[in-house]
């Protein structure tokens, strides 16, 4: 019983990109005919999404801006996430509430003041315009949940580290560091994810062809007339952006894991 409850499940996951890979290999009336016909399946969408347009630019593009997002916000939000979950003082507990508080915010909300901000220090239709924007939605989240990780970590651990001479900055690298690598690896694929499918930051605030990510290429992408949408090209490339996420969780599930079950301390 629990087999054939789990196969259902997988089975119900798993379908609509199995189903989207199926319709990136056809073209024409096959398009609409939901029917696997492997004598009739072609790459023929995948070489037209590379040839009419900048789309190898646009992949380039967003794996820059994910992996600098990345980057960035783990380095903050961990140095915030010490001082948050390590020191006391005064208003600790107001100000990660605001943290919190700011990741509420949905995303058009803030649009508005991101592309006069961006447009402002010159940043606008740039990559790292697109990165400085990416924070805002990633830092708050991925500080408290870094923070709520640090609380984890025995105070006799610190204490023990202390006592042998070892500096704030040698604390923080050589023994939180490793200690929170599962949580590292949690919240920087969240973080990656995030930035790898954004789509209005993206779309407001760069124009050129040659720098959209491939959210926004692949929502640009028109037929012959407005009424006509390309699925064939639509649904390849969808295929193409969805596969390094599919490897990245594959890759690291198990540190995914480690990281959302058995907390910060390793035994």
């Amino acid at each position: 019983m629990f087999g054939v409850l789990l196969l259902c499940i997988i089975t119900f996951a798993a379908f609509p990109f199995v189903w989207a890979i199926v319709t990136s290999l056809k073209t024409g009336s096959d398009l609409f005919t939901p029917e696997i016909v492997f004598s009739k399946l072609t790459l023929k969408n995948y070489k037209a999404i590379f040839t009419e347009q900048p789309f190898g630019e646009n992949i380039l593009n967003s794996l820059s801006v994910a992996v600098a997002t990345v980057l960035v916000s783990l380095l903050i939000a961990f140095s915030a996430a010490f001082a948050l979950g390590r020191i006391d003082f005064r208003g600790k507990k107001t100000l990660l509430i605001m943290v919190l508080a700011v990741s509420m915010f949905p995303q058009i909300a803030i649009l508005s003041g991101m592309f006069e901000l961006i447009r402002s220090i010159g940043f606008y239709d740039q990559l790292y315009g697109l990165v400085f924007a990416y924070l805002a939605l990633v830092l708050p989240y991925t500080t408290w949940i870094l923070t709520n990780f640090m609380r984890q970590v025995p105070k006799e651990i610190e204490e023990a580290a202390i006592v042998d001479g070892a500096s704030s900055f040698q604390i923080m690298t050589h023994i939180f560091m490793p200690l929170l690598l599962p949580a590292l690896v949690t919240t920087g694929l969240l973080s990656f994810v995030t930035a790898w499918n954004e789509f209005l930051f993206a779309l407001t605030l760069t124009l050129s062809s040659n720098m959209r990510t491939v959210p926004v290429a692949i929502a640009l992408m028109s037929g012959a007339s407005e009424f006509e949408l390309p699925w064939g090209n639509i649904m390849a490339a969808s295929v193409i952006v969805t596969l390094p996420l599919v490897c990245l969780m594959l890759i690291f599930q198990r540190k995914i894991i480690s990281g959302l079950t058995s907390g910060a301390v390793k035994g």
